[in-house]
């Protein structure tokens, strides 16, 4: 273990903690207002996006994908942030189109008990895993699994984050998001500094890393296409940040957290482009940065490996508790009753820690297939405005994105060869291409179907009369 991070992970939990003011309304607590009242402005509400969506997970996923794929896994990955910018567009259609503060509530209106129900199960599954997700990556940079350090820096790290979540809730999220955000960039600037000055990464070698235009690499670049219209909306730290400032506010911060994120995105990826590029027979990708540029890159890697892993903790803790007191009313909307649900979630990243690693890692990854339903919500209901869409058809995209991803949650982990069987296709990229885009497809076809059975049927569809905020 290097006394080096746990000296970064006690400053950083220290700092986090000073800049969390413990709150008792509600505005603060589920909307991120400071105490006076006032939403955050453009600058705090762009760092808290763009630290949230870069998370530990998505740091390695950018330089394992560049590792392995070259260039186009770096695009493909970097591809997923223009979540930012559908993401934007559908806060847009949701809050000043058709006046709604939640997704919930705009789904029970179109769709009756099952919208809601249904996308609180597919969110409340996102956040548990991101909890796991990101204690898994606190654990493996202080030891092996199952090891003491492993466990014990686990347990550490989520206790901290959840002393000052529950103090501050989403308000003191913001701040501390700030707060790491500015200290990740400049982590980063050292690390991509010191790559480019010892390892000698020329332009010509990263462009030319994926020569294949059939390569894994530009088939996920494909999968990134496809869902990103509804990844965006299944992600509840995302869309609770679209919903606490002015219009002009929060465009602006989406539209600035997009370009920031792909910059940060690609540096990550394009470092294990390098590394992919210079590997040996063997070699892993942490071994191979380590002979490329030293001890000092790497650890500095380390460093914004944890502090965006902090960051991320106390954001998912935020929005489950707004999702289960504000969002899915389990009670009284009170402050000790979102602070109850953020020890529980966390204990349930515990658990998930504990119980075996492997498969729920890899079901972490199909969170973008799963909320592929949610494409034709925003296709039809949000920006078309269709108010006559039959809640069956919202029922069949539902059954069958749950349907795509537990197949290719299946065939990845190898429990499974039916689309091996039924395609031919092997690599689990192109199996996923097939599977989303059918996803898609259907899933605007029984939307498409439906309205056009209501409209035999004489059924007047009015269109969503724009709203004030």
């Amino acid at each position: 273990m290097s006394y080096t991070l746990v000296a970064v992970t006690i400053l950083v939990a220290l700092a986090s903690l000073a800049l969390s003011p413990r709150v008792t309304t509600l505005g603060s607590f589920y909307k991120g207002r400071a105490v006076s009242g006032e939403a955050p402005g453009v600058f705090s509400l762009t760092l808290s996006l763009v630290t949230t969506w870069i998370f530990a997970r998505s740091i390695m996923n950018a330089a394992i994908l560049g590792y392995f794929f070259g260039i186009a896994g770096a695009l493909a990955y970097a591809t997923y942030y223009l979540s930012f910018l559908t993401g934007a567009w559908v806060i847009a259609s949701l809050r000043w189109r058709h006046g709604f503060h939640s997704i919930q509530d705009f789904l029970a209106d179109r769709f009756g008990r099952f919208g809601p129900t249904s996308y609180s199960f597919v969110t409340g599954l996102r956040l548990l895993s991101e909890v796991f997700a990101n204690l898994l990556v606190i654990g493996i940079i202080f030891g092996p699994a199952g090891s003491m350090a492993y466990a014990v820096s686990i347990v550490a790290v989520g206790l901290i984050v959840l002393v000052y979540a529950c103090l501050g809730g989403l308000h003191a999220s913001i701040r501390t998001d700030v707060f790491q955000t500015l200290v990740f960039l400049v982590v980063l600037a050292a690390l991509m500094v010191l790559a480019f000055d010892e390892g000698g990464m020329t332009f010509g070698g990263i462009v030319g890393s994926s020569p294949d235009p059939t390569g894994p690499g530009w088939v996920l670049l494909a999968v990134a296409f496809l869902q990103v219209w509804s990844y965006p909306i299944h992600d509840p730290v995302m869309m609770d940040r679209g919903l606490i400032a002015d219009r002009k506010t929060t465009m602006a911060s989406f539209y600035h957290a997009a370009w920031v994120s792909i910059v940060c995105i690609m540096a990550f990826g394009v470092l294990g482009t390098y590394a992919g590029l210079e590997k040996e027979a063997g070699e892993t990708l942490v071994p191979t940065l380590t002979r490329l540029f030293g001890e000092m890159p790497v650890l500095l890697l380390n460093v914004a490996l944890i502090i965006s892993c902090m960051s991320t903790l106390d954001s998912t803790l935020a929005s489950a508790a707004k999702l289960s007191v504000v969002d899915m009313k389990l009670g009284e909307p009170t402050v000790s009753r979102g602070r109850i649900a953020m020890a529980l979630f966390l204990l349930g990243g515990f658990v998930m820690m504990f119980i075996g690693s492997k498969d729920l890692f890899s079901a972490v990854a199909v969170s973008g297939t799963a909320s592929m339903f949610l494409a034709p919500v925003a296709f039809f209901s949000l920006w078309w405005g269709r108010r006559d869409i039959p809640s069956w058809s919202y029922v069949m995209a539902f059954v069958t994105a749950m349907l795509g991803a537990a197949i290719y949650f299946l065939e990845a982990g190898n429990h499974m060869s039916l689309m091996q069987d039924l395609t031919g296709l092997e690599h689990k990229y192109s199996k996923l291409l097939v599977i989303s885009a059918s996803i898609l497809i259907l899933g605007c076809l029984y939307f498409a179907v439906g309205m056009l059975l209501r409209k035999r049927a004489g059924w007047s569809s009015n269109q969503a009369a724009p709203a004030a905020d």
